[in-house]
């Protein structure tokens, strides 16, 4: 593995940042091999040296690539000075002090390598050996043939020319286009250059790809492991990384926090009643006997009650029993009267049933006929 500056190895073995490692290495509590070492510019390598903080020998971290969705308005950086947001703060879960391969803007998403593998990140970010990176822009106005070659010519940025892109026209929509732009090289905003250039303001910008390896099916802020396909292709393609390992088996995405669940109005309501907007797929509990639970109609028949009354909320089909003489039962709904009683105390007679006046009154109107 090729050596790196001990501030570095440090950094990213999580023992300081490189700023307070440069302190450590200043007060002579590093050494290398079993020298001390003081000088802020040395370097060697994690693999092979034997490097040591206050007599604790370092050991290397395993070596990890992933690859994160960055969302718009996160910085490319591990810190940053004005307190924005950054990629490190989306990679809080990754097992390894990892730091990402080139960058992406500001105002960018897409897929954003990252790796605590410096060789690996130096090769792949490397112009000369051109791994593809590529972007679909929206931008403002109608862009015909003609105008796609002025996309495809090379500009000057910080006084040096750019490799030509590779353009096509996806779609229009209404005054706008979508393209697809490959870059061979990462150039400090590059795309908006060629859109300010051309006369085609670039609205919004996403990286769909780097070097072969997408960030499809993670969503904005998300990250996962290269699988050992992709390292086996990045490996003959760009010759890293050296070893492939099979990924750890996290959880596909992460990185982002776990959205709660939005709570059901209603939700936690008294048994047999639905939360609100939503219809239960289950019966409503039984309530009293002889009364169907609330909301819901009861299709068990109510027990009896006392005699001579319906259940309550019930209607009875069967005739209430008679009563203690002298005492009328209590009224029912049963359909018929109650019978007639003579009273023990009062000897007056209570009314008859309709039936038994009509049936009476018509044995009298015969025997009225009869004498006749």
């Amino acid at each position: 593995m090729a050596e790196e500056r001990l501030q570095k190895i440090l950094a990213r073995a999580g023992i300081a940042s490189r700023r307070n490692a440069e302190a450590l290495i200043s007060a002579g509590r590093v050494s290398v091999d079993g020298r001390k070492v003081t000088e802020l510019g040395a370097k060697a390598d994690p693999r092979a040296s034997r490097i040591e903080v206050d007599g604790r020998r370092l050991v290397a971290e395993p070596l990890v690539y992933v690859v994160l969705h960055k969302p718009r308005a996160v910085v490319s950086t591990l810190s940053d000075p004005e307190g924005r947001r950054t990629v490190a703060d989306l990679v809080r879960d990754v097992p390894a002090r990892v730091a990402p391969v080139g960058r992406l803007d500001y105002h960018t998403s897409g897929a954003l390598l990252m790796t605590n593998d410096g060789e690996f990140a130096s090769r792949i970010a490397h112009p000369r050996l051109g791994a593809p990176k590529v972007y679909v822009a929206k931008v403002k106005g109608e862009v015909k043939d003609a105008d796609l070659e002025r996309w495809t010519e090379s500009i000057t940025i910080e006084g040096r020319a750019t490799r030509p892109a590779e353009v096509t026209r996806l779609r229009y929509e209404g005054d706008k286009t979508w393209l697809e732009i490959t870059l061979r090289e990462g150039r400090n905003r590059q795309v908006r250059r060629l859109g300010e250039r051309s006369g085609f303001p670039v609205m919004r910008l996403a990286r769909l790809s780097h070097a072969g390896i997408s960030s499809e099916g993670l969503r904005p802020g998300e990250w996962r492991y290269l699988t050992s396909d992709e390292l086996t292709d990045l490996k003959q393609a760009f010759g890293v990384p050296h070893r492939v390992r099979a990924a750890p088996a996290p959880p596909i995405a992460k990185g982002r926090p776990q959205l709660r669940q939005r709570a059901v109005k209603g939700a936690g309501a008294k048994p047999g009643r639905a939360p609100q907007g939503v219809r239960s797929t289950h019966p409503a509990p039984v309530g009293r006997p002889g009364r169907g639970a609330q909301g819901a109609r009861s299709t068990h028949p109510a027990p009896v009650g006392r005699p001579g009354r319906a259940a309550q909320g019930a209607r009875s089909t069967h005739p209430a029993p008679v009563g203690r003489p002298g005492r009328a039962p209590q009224a029912t709904r049963a359909g018929r009267p109650p019978p007639v009683a003579r009273s023990a105390r009062s000897g007056q007679k209570q009314q008859p049933p309709a039936g038994e006046a009509r049936g009476r009154s018509s044995a009298k109107a015969r025997a009225r006929t009869n004498r006749r």
